[in-house]
């Protein structure tokens, strides 16, 4: 910038990356900076010793990047992992977390046996054995089943801990038990799917390695550098072929770093940008009328809006981006032939989250950028998912009594009908799990049983979530670790690590599936999610006969093999899931680029930017701008996910600790100067949620009227942001996941000297 332009960086719109560099190099910043984050590098490891096993696994966690691994044995303990290189995703290389699984495995802290808790809380537990922990748990079941009528009291609340796959016969094993309560939805992406189903028929993404054919990338809401390292050596490539690279984020993030231009946009106000730039495009006609007019439905009532409700001006006093800055980026992303947006989870955390996705894709309609090799709207896909899902199809029990959507459970049969009842499991909103125990009767919730999954670290308004945990008569949790959750439960359960266990693994990013073996023998007394369901099934059955359906299998391999068909083995080129054991398997794709074919599966076969659908489920039937969350505080509230850790995974191993030693709240200076707040004090954040005490730490990376802090958990340390984070809704997310998603980036609060 030259002297006359030279602004603060809270007011900047665009900066570029040789700025950006400079500046982190005066600031000392690029130090703690990994190298190989500013040069794709393939991490290659030496097979140095002898008499080494080695094995395939899978990274199973909810992660874009779901890497291939090779796990190296030796005299049955694990030596090392590393990345597989037959996929050209994964490439030979792992991230920190990838690295940190060996360690993850033979942790002190991991807990080895049935354990029970003489009283909630008290952390006064002692050991059981394994028939003992299933004695008790059966024998509440009966008892509710007796008390009840039912088992709608038992609730499961199950995410994504383990996406193994196999793992989803935690589900199975209380279909075989009966009907019971289920929490349903996600709390990550179901805004944005709903918006990519009203505008495509489907959620379904680009191959991520054809970035490099893009001329032009906008970063939108995302941070790959942090949470995808793989695919930036794609992002890398293209930019090295001459495309430019634009991050649009609220925070300066190491993504953003890398980026030739960075733009910060007010948070939550994606969408109005999105408007704005489309606004730009249709008035000077820098639109793709062939796919406007020849596949897609609703342009011309999308037109009329944009010319009587936007103008980039408007967009510009909502965004904070300069009008110079939104038609520039406009015009760019319009001329660039193919151009891409990947559009991040976190910037559909809102209460307006899925009307901004559907302007984002939008744009990428308007300049038929869909259904091109290297273009695309990015968000996600579930193609390769089409397993036999065999362990979570399980029969209820005959004579199984459930729900049947009234206010009181109706016996088996309807007297006055003389019919036999349809019934169903109890759905609930997972994002809602407090406020539900709390409120759900008829039977209430007695027993949760709790896998894959913190909730004490990954849901919402934890003096909430404490007031739910206490009406609970008994909690079961699968977990390896004593989190929070464990801590507030009667029975811990320990379960196996992905070395431990045979499944199989697929991405809702790229298209590789990858093998995961049994590498070592079970630890200890872990148990995995299918051995436990088996175990279960025989206490139940040993008590009262037909009262489990779940097969007492035991051999993970048994189950994974269950899991495959023709229709996965065609998909993947292979004739048997043996082949996986030579490396991970691409699908066979007939063009990178999803909706190649321009045959959308909306209700009109074409792009819909006027879906009668999203009307139909109470939303605009055109991409139109929403209003966000009105604030209650005086800052925004950011709560991402940490570097190198995921919810409460991977930072309690010891040395990783290192790279997170405790909680910091992150603070603009100038803000922080007008409540006299200096860099490393100790300062509280609240809000009517709650409240934390922890250190600051000054930054321009964020803008003056925003906090930011890392979602972690941090070991024996009283530090949890779901103190301050409510369970409000976004605004989509019921049509295709059962529930809406939550807003979490939409909080607020102050900040004071402790």
């Amino acid at each position: 910038m030259d002297g006359n332009k030279k602004q603060r960086l809270e007011d900047v719109c665009s900066l570029s990356r040789r700025e950006i560099l400079k500046g982190l190099a005066a600031a000392g910043a690029l130090a703690s900076i990994p190298a190989g984050l500013f040069k794709a590098e393939a991490w290659e490891r030496t097979t140095y010793q002898s008499g080494l096993k080695t094995f395939r696994n899978a990274c199973p966690r909810n992660c874009y990047d779901t890497c291939s691994i090779v796990t190296y044995v030796k005299d049955g303990a694990i030596e090392f992992v590393e990345g597989a290189k037959e996929s050209t995703f994964t490439d030979g290389a792992l991230c920190v977390k990838g690295f940190s699984y060996p360690r993850r495995v033979y942790s002190p802290d991991r807990i080895k046996y049935p354990m029970i808790q003489d009283k909630r809380g008290s952390g006064n537990w002692r050991r059981i054995s394994w028939d003992e922990a299933l004695g008790i748990i059966s024998d509440k079941i009966l008892e509710m089943k007796q008390k009840d009528g039912s088992l709608l009291g038992m609730a499961l609340d199950k995410y994504s801990g383990n996406f193994g796959i196999t793992h989803y016969g935690v589900e199975g094993m209380f279909s075989s038990l009966g009907y019971t309560t289920r929490f349903v939805g996600t709390p990550c992406w179901p805004a944005g799917i709903d918006a990519q189903n009203f505008d495509m028929g489907n959620m379904w993404c680009n191959d991520p390695e054809d970035m490099v054919k893009a001329k032009y990338i906008i970063v939108w809401g995302g941070n790959p550098a942090w949470n995808s390292v793989h695919t930036m050596k794609f992002i890398y490539e293209a930019q090295a072929r001459g495309a430019k690279l634009v991050v649009i984020d609220p925070i300066l993030t190491q993504t953003a770093a890398k980026a030739d231009t960075y733009i910060r946009v007010k948070t939550g106000q994606d969408g109005a940008l999105a408007l704005g730039m489309a606004k730009h495009i249709v008035e000077k006609g820098l639109y793709d009328k062939e796919f406007v007019t020849k596949y897609a439905k609703g342009f011309k009532e999308f037109k009329a809006y944009l010319d009587k409700h936007v103008t980039v001006k408007w967009a510009a006093a909502e965004t904070g981006v300069s009008e110079k800055i939104i038609r520039q980026i406009a015009d760019e992303y319009a001329k660039a032939d193919p151009a891409t947006i990947w559009i991040g989870y976190g910037m559909q955390r809102h209460t307006n989250g899925g009307a901004s996705v559907r302007s984002i894709d939008a744009l990428a309609a308007l300049t038929g950028n869909i259904g091109k090799e290297g273009g695309g709207a990015r968000y996600g896909h579930l193609s390769t998912w089409g397993f036999n899902y065999n362990a979570m199809v399980q029969k209820q029990p005959e004579g199984s009594v459930g729900y049947t959507g009234k206010d009181k459970i109706k016996s088996e049969f309807d007297q006055t009908a003389g019919e036999a009842q349809s019934y169903s499991d109890r759905t609930i909103n997972i994002n809602k799990i407090a406020e539900s125990i709390l409120t759900t009767d008829e039977p209430p919730i007695r027993l949760l049983w709790v896998a894959c999954k913190n909730p004490f670290a990954q849901d919402f308004d934890r003096n909430k979530m404490k007031k739910a945990f206490s009406k609970l008569e008994m909690v079961v949790t699968v977990d390896q670790f004593f989190n929070e959750t464990v801590q507030n439960s009667d029975i811990v359960l320990p379960c196996t690590t992905l070395f431990e266990e045979n499944t199989v693994n697929v991405s809702y990013w790229h298209y590789w599936m990858s093998l995961n073996e049994k590498a070592i023998e079970n630890q200890y007394e872990a148990k995995s999610d299918l051995e436990i369901a088996a175990l279960l099934s025989a206490k139940m059955n040993a008590k009262v006969a037909g009262s489990c359906t779940f097969p007492q299998i035991t051999d993970t391999k048994v189950w994974m093999e269950k899991e495959f068909n023709d229709g996965i083995y065609k998909y993947f080129g292979i004739k048997s899931w043996e082949e996986l054991r030579n490396g991970p398997k691409k699908a066979i794709l007939t063009s990178t680029a999803s909706w190649s074919d321009k045959k959308f599966g909306t209700p009109s076969g074409k792009y819909e930017f006027m879906s009668d659908l999203a009307k139909e489920y109470g939303h605009k039937a055109l991409p139109e701008y929403k209003e966000r969350r009105k604030p209650y505080g005086k800052f925004r509230i950011l709560t991402p996910h940490t570097q190198f850790g995921l919810h409460s995974q991977f930072n309690n191993i010891d040395y990783m600790e290192d790279f997170n030693k405790g909680p910091l709240v992150y603070m603009n200076p100038s803000a922080a100067k007008a409540k006299g707040i200096k860099d490393g004090d100790t300062v509280k954040v609240s809000n009517k949620t709650g409240a934390v005490t922890l250190k600051v730490n000054l930054t321009e990376n964020i803008a003056p009227d925003v906090l930011l802090m890392y979602e972690a958990w941090f070991k024996g340390k009283d530090f949890n942001v779901q103190e301050l984070v409510d369970d409000t809704s976004s605004d989509m997310g019921t049509f295709k996941t059962g529930a809406p998603g939550v807003a979490i980036h939409d909080q607020f609060g102050d900040i004071v000297k402790a």
